[in-house]
C-alpha cells in the first residue's frame, strides 16, 4: 500500500496535467454532494424582473431568460449529470466485465455469438443509437441511464474479453484450477479482479463520453426536460440568446461541460501511469 501510495504521489508530482485533471474531477465530485448546500440561489426559481443579467458580484454567472441564477443551476446539474454518468458507466462495466471475462474464458459458441451481438451494436453511430433507445423507452433519467451504458456495453465487453484471453492459461490460473477452483470462481476470484486495474482508464474515460452523451440528449430534447438544471438543457436554452449579445447563458454551462469531460479523459492518461507496473521501475 505505502508502495503504491508513494507512486501515485510520485505520477502526480511528475505530471501537473495528471494533477490538474485528479483536482478538477475530485471538486466536481464534492461540488454534487454539496449541491443543495452551496448553491447560493433555489436553481428551479424563476425571478422575472432579474431576467437576463450580466454576471455581478450578486449573479455570478448571470441569470437566464426567467430570472434564474445561472452558477446555482450549474451547481446543481452537476449532481445530476455526474450522477447520470456514473450510474451508466457503473451500469455497463458490471455487466460487460463479467460477460467480457466469460467469453475471453471460455471462448467457442459463447465468445463467437456474444462477438456477433457486440459487432451489430458498434455498427450502428453510437450517439444515433442512444437517441434511438430514448425515444422509443421515454426520456426519463433512468432510460437516459439504460441506453448510455447499452452503448457503453461493446467497449468493456470486448475489452475484457482481450485481456482475460491473454490470461487464462496462465500458471496460476492452472494452478486453480488444478486446486479444484470452478470456470465461474476463477473467473471472478482471479481473472476479473486482475484486470480490473487496467480497465479503471476505460471507466474514466467513458465518464466523460457518458456526461457528453448526457448532455447531448438533452441538448436534443430527447434527454432531461426542463426546468431541471442540466448542462445540455442551460446550452439550448441560452443558444436562443446568442445573436443578441446574452453570451453567458452558453459560455458558463459550455465550460463547465467542457471541463468535466477534459478532465476524466485526462484523468485516464494519469490512472494509465499509475496502474502500469512497468512505470514502478
Amino acid at each position: 500500500m505505502n508502495a503504491t501510495l508513494r507512486h501515485t504521489g510520485w505520477v502526480l508530482r511528475s505530471n501537473p496535467v495528471t494533477t490538474f485533471a485528479a483536482g478538477g474531477a475530485l471538486a466536481m465530485v464534492i461540488v454534487a454532494i454539496l449541491s443543495p448546500w452551496i448553491a447560493p440561489f433555489d436553481p428551479v426559481a424563476s425571478n422575472v424582473p432579474n431576467a437576463l443579467q450580466p454576471p455581478s458580484l450578486t449573479h455570478w454567472a448571470g441569470t437566464d431568460q426567467l430570472g434564474r441564477d445561472i452558477f446555482s443551476r450549474l451547481i446543481a446539474a452537476a449532481k445530476l449529470d455526474l450522477a447520470i454518468a456514473a450510474s451508466a458507466v457503473g451500469l455497463s462495466f458490471a455487466v460487460g466485465a463479467v460477460i467480457g471475462s466469460f467469453c475471453g474464458y471460455r471462448g467457442g459458441r459463447l465468445d463467437r455469438a456474444v462477438g456477433r451481438i457486440v459487432d451489430v451494436l458498434m455498427a450502428f453511430p453510437l450517439f444515433v443509437l442512444a437517441m434511438a433507445l430514448v425515444a422509443a423507452l421515454g426520456n426519463r433519467v433512468e432510460n437516459i441511464i439504460i441506453a448510455t451504458a447499452i452503448i457503453n456495453l461493446p467497449f468493456y465487453i470486448r475489452f475484457a474479453r482481450a485481456e482475460v484471453n491473454v490470461r487464462r492459461n496462465a500458471g496460476w490460473v492452472e494452478a486453480a484450477r488444478a486446486g479444484g477452483d470452478s470456470h465461474m470462481s476463477i473467473v471472478l476470484h482471479f481473472l476479473l479482479p486482475n484486470i480490473l486495474p487496467t480497465m479503471a482508464v476505460q471507466i474514466s474515460l467513458n465518464l466523460g463520453w457518458a456526461i457528453l452523451n448526457a448532455a447531448g440528449l438533452s441538448f436534443l430534447g430527447l434527454g432531461v426536460q426542463a426546468p431541471t438544471p442540466e448542462w445540455g438543457i442551460m446550452v439550448a436554452e441560452g443558444a436562443r440568446f446568442i445573436s443578441t449579445g446574452q453570451w453567458w447563458l452558453v459560455t458558463f454551462p459550455g465550460l463547465a461541460l467542457m471541463l468535466a469531460v477534459l478532465c476524466f479523459n485526462l484523468l485516464g492518461d494519469g490512472l494509465r501511469d499509475i496502474l502500469d507496473p512497468r512505470m514502478r521501475t
